[in-house]
């Protein structure tokens, strides 16, 4: 049992709670995720980890309601406990002095972002960010990141924050004022992709953190497998940051709706539940 220290709401349905795991928070490093369960048969999810305090023992998680368990645990409180975290798991980023990088982060695509921006800008590269989500309520840990970045842009759909446009605009923007050697992009899948395209036409190396469907996170169930490079690789011991270049982004986003109607009546159903409950 992992005791949850704290619990800050960064949305209506986004939240971050530090969570203990002495031994997580000591070995973490950028581009590190765990596997989370709540209940002794809970469903186990994917949560990257955000951040992490070695002395206090703790790591950060960003949690947005999306389904049955993303619900359960952003409904939990400050001495609530998630039943396992499991990890690190997945490769670490690799880290190195490129020179000018720029990081694009889509919704909560920015919470696994900000250990790599932090850890970019450690290494002594400039560090470009552009934050983009449908709406400013959805802009998430704008000051952490902006901590660590030589500049950040901020990007909404519908103009409520920042500059009205897609995270392509401005990610286009940057790169044709000035020479960008090295992209990071983390987000929605098809942000993913339309991103990957863009960088690619302007030939900057990218890498893109895979959100693929995952059980077990550690290669033996297969449920997480994609194509790089026309070779299958499974993102929780392959990845999860692949060259954005050679993933077949079609196919992941085939594989992530393949259980996208039952995801929504097992939702639907646990909604019901709760209404019941409160009457």
């Amino acid at each position: 049992m992992n005791k949850i220290i704290s619990i800050e709401h960064l949305s209506e349905n986004v939240v971050k709670l530090s969570i203990e795991a002495p031994r997580i928070a000591k070995k973490r490093k950028a581009g590190h995720f765990v596997i989370v369960k709540i209940g002794e048969k809970g469903e186990r999810i994917p949560l990257t980890i955000s951040s992490s305090d070695p002395e206090k023992g703790t790591i950060t998680l960003v949690v947005q309601r999306v389904g049955v368990t993303s619900h359960k645990i952003a409904n939990l409180h400050v001495g609530d406990s998630v039943t396992d975290v499991v990890g690190p798991l997945g490769l670490t980023t690799h880290i190195e002095k490129f020179g000018t990088v720029l990081c694009a982060g889509g919704g909560v695509g920015t919470a696994p972002l900000l250990p790599i921006v932090e850890a970019m800008h450690k290494a002594g590269n400039r560090v470009i960010t552009v934050l983009a989500a449908r709406n400013k309520e959805l802009i998430i840990l704008e000051e952490e990141i902006g901590g660590f970045s030589d500049e950040v842009v901020i990007m909404t759909d519908d103009g409520s924050y920042g500059r009205q446009g897609l995270v392509t605009h401005g990610m286009e923007e940057i790169i044709q004022r000035e020479k960008v050697d090295f992209a990071v992009i983390i987000g929605p899948a098809i942000m993913m992709k339309f991103s990957s395209m863009l960088t690619q036409k302007y030939n900057i190396p990218t890498v893109a953190s895979l959100n693929a469907i995952m059980v077990d996170g550690t290669g033996m169930c297969g449920a997480c497998r994609v194509s790089v490079g026309g070779a299958t690789k499974f993102v929780c011991v392959d990845g999860p940051e692949f060259d954005a270049h050679e993933v077949n982004f079609d196919e992941l986003l085939t594989r992530l709706g393949g259980f996208k109607d039952e995801e929504f009546k097992a939702y639907q159903t646990f909604l019901e539940t709760l209404k019941k409950e409160v009457t």
